[in-house]
């Protein structure tokens, strides 16, 4: 079963179309794999596992994926694009498919060909993250064409989210809600970082995940100043603050918290001043989910509050950044930002820093959608939580 609708993949495609009549192109391949997801799934709802791949888009015709024969089966039972090729640069290194139909980009380069016409430019997407090899192959097999780098194009499509889009992220966000409160649940001394990961990822799978954006953090100790640090071994022990956070997906849509607290189950003053600073910068931000602000407006208040009370040299992340199929996209806004907050956009607050001769690292965090009217929140448990 399929995440992505047919309404709402048929709207994208034709916008890539758009951008390819802009830059007068032939084709359009969208470049995937499992550390890189986004792009692709964006187009077919699916990702692979094991293989990478990309997603082709001619200007006439149907689109299809060009990726892997473990994956073939998968794609077409799953993939809002089901048309596959097979290709050596996207299988697993040294696997063996002997009834599969393997390709090499000569042959696609001339079935296209006699489908399209001459073709003369290819628009690349995510070219920047592919494999040296793969792109060699994809040039030398695309013989005579310009290659044509559309990636900042195709990635603002993105950042405004549709209504189904939007849905999801809410959804999203709430099973953050639940993660959250089983994971602090689980929060005690002697108990591990994985126990506690493993009630936030229960609690979210239990009841329909899709995915996570992340691996869960839980970070205890100093091991929160690892920034994203994944669960381990360690016992909580009482005193310290444990750094926690998750972010569970709808249909590939992620949603999430973060937040910092103590295993004793209450702040011991030094604990109380951490969170307070964590708090000010939070609402400091929120007031600048406006629309029309610039990301560096939305950053500025918060980095000040930090530089005043000596924050700064700890900071590690901008403030705010957008949630979508990635738990942090773009565009983020830090401090050189000149990205502007629009209606459609879905923002995370995101305050931390890290390696603190007494708080260690900290870090709370929630969503919100930016509409005309102003930013409405994804969790109001978690704003209340952040209240000052």
């Amino acid at each position: 079963m399929g995440y992505l609708t047919t309404q709402e993949r048929d709207k994208r495609l034709a916008a890539v179309k758009t951008i390819m009549a802009g830059h007068d192109l032939d084709l359009c391949l969208v470049y995937y794999d499992e550390f890189n997801i986004g792009n692709g799934w964006y187009l077919t709802g699916w990702c692979p596992q094991f293989e990478a791949g990309a997603v082709l888009v001619p200007r006439e015709g149907e689109s299809m994926i060009l990726g892997g024969p473990e994956s073939e089966p998968f794609a077409k039972l799953d993939s809002a694009i089901p048309e596959t090729r097979n290709f050596p640069v996207f299988m697993v290194p040294d696997e063996e498919y002997p009834n599969a139909v393997i390709l090499d980009f000569p042959k696609l380069f001339a079935e296209l060909n006699a489908k399209l016409g001459k073709i003369g430019r290819v628009g690349l997407v995510g070219a920047g993250r592919m494999p040296a090899d793969c792109y060699r192959q994809l040039s030398e097999g695309f013989t005579g064409v310009d290659l044509v780098d559309v990636t900042r194009d195709f990635v603002e499509l993105r950042y405004m989210k549709s209504p189904w889009e939007i849905a999801q992220i809410r959804e999203a966000f709430k099973l953050a809600d639940v993660c959250h409160d089983a994971m602090v649940a689980k929060v005690a001394a002697g108990v591990s970082e994985i126990e506690v990961a493993a009630a936030g990822e229960f609690a979210a799978r239990s009841r329909g995940a899709s995915g996570f954006g992340f691996s869960a953090i839980v970070g205890s100790g100093a091991r929160s100043n690892a920034v994203v640090p994944t669960a381990s071994a360690k016992k909580l022990i009482a005193g310290e603050s444990v750094m926690l956070g998750i972010a569970p997906k709808v249909q590939g849509y992620a949603g999430t918290f973060g937040h910092t607290l103590p295993v004793s189950g209450s702040n011991t003053a030094q604990q109380d001043e951490c969170l307070k600073h964590l708090k000010e910068a939070f609402w400091l931000t929120r007031e600048q989910l406006v629309v029309g602000k610039t990301g560096k407006e939305v950053d500025a208040p918060a980095r000040a509050y930090f530089e005043k009370h000596g924050f700064s040299k700890y900071l590690v992340c901008p403030f705010a950044h957008t949630v979508g199929l990635h738990e942090a996209e773009s565009p983020f806004f830090g401090p050189g930002s000149e990205d502007v907050l629009v209606p459609g956009m879905t923002v995370c607050i995101d305050v931390s820093f890290f390696g603190h001769p007494d708080f260690n690292g900290a870090r709370i965090e929630t969503g919100y959608e930016i509409t005309a009217a102003g930013a409405v929140p994804f969790s109001e448990k978690m704003e209340k939580l952040f209240a000052l």
